[in-house]
């Protein structure tokens, strides 16, 4: 009897508040949205711009958040202006990509954090969008978040060949004379509505984690692409679930307890398929 009394304080009480339901919910839209959109960025060795996007998205949010505005809503116009102007810099050989990335990614946080510091309490409210508040997850931000998995998986769906020839065969891409340019920057605009996404659930700082760990993992286990995106999806999905349930238990923050799980687990898989490689 006592066994069954922990396991419903353990896994089923949780669930009995509608806050946690929300936060479980969140946290698995955005595991499978990261997930996805995470594989492109291994493959094509995006993960520096991941997180200069990720930061960049500061000012938007701090100016949505000056003006009690909604903090997708900033992030996003922020995110995808950051998304357009990295591409632009770094389009028919302007600027070296990593050159640009660095220079917007610095100028942006750097902004993001004046605009903050300029509000009362900011080392509140900077604590709070730097590494998310999951458990703060309203209703209307899960509507948010389901609309942009729509958009995102959406979009991967529709130009599935298309993105996967850009990744893999740049030739094959001039010789079926598709628009290369255009899809770059779909590519990083998808990636910017990701992040918009996922901030609540991780916040700023945490956030290239999602986008890199699982598909990390994945890349380990699988090596079609289609495949990689649906482990690399389940992945996250599971570290989400067992990091929330850590948070809960341990009394610790929600977003670095969805992180760890999911670098554990890549710890874990590493070390097995290195050993098995090994003594194979």
């Amino acid at each position: 009897m006592g066994f069954y009394v922990d396991l419903y304080q353990l896994l089923l009480q949780p669930l009995t508040y509608e806050f946690m339901q929300r936060a479980l919910v969140a946290t698995l839209l955005v595991s499978a949205i990261s997930g996805a959109i995470g594989c492109f960025i291994i493959v094509r060795g995006m993960s520096f711009f991941g997180e200069a996007l990720a930061h960049s998205i500061l000012p938007g949010v701090a100016v949505a958040y000056i003006f009690r505005a909604d903090l997708f809503l900033g992030g996003l116009v922020a995110g995808i202006a950051t998304a357009l102007g990295i591409g632009w810099l770094t389009g028919r050989g302007r600027l070296r990509e990593d050159t640009a990335i660095g220079v917007v990614f610095v100028g942006m946080f750097a902004l993001g954090i004046v605009i903050i510091s300029s509000a009362s309490s900011y080392s509140v409210d900077l604590t709070h969008i730097l590494f998310g508040n999951v458990l703060g997850v309203r209703t209307s931000d899960l509507v948010v978040m389901a609309l942009c998995g729509v958009v995102v998986l959406g979009t991967i769906v529709l130009f599935y060949k298309e993105l996967l020839a850009q990744s893999f065969d740049p030739a094959l891409m001039r010789t079926l004379r598709l628009p290369g340019e255009a899809l770059r920057q779909l590519l990083l605009m998808l990636i910017a509505v990701t992040i918009v996404a996922s901030l609540q659930t991780v916040g700023i700082a945490l956030m290239l984690a999602m986008l890199i760990t699982p598909a990390a993992t994945a890349q380990l286990l699988v090596k079609r692409m289609h495949h990689m995106m649906l482990v690399a999806s389940l992945i996250g999905m599971i570290s989400g679930i067992v990091g929330l349930y850590l948070s809960w238990n341990l009394d610790v923050a929600s977003g670095a307890a969805i992180v760890l799980t999911s670098t554990a687990i890549f710890v874990v898989t590493f070390v097995v398929v290195h050993l098995r490689g090994t003594r194979g």
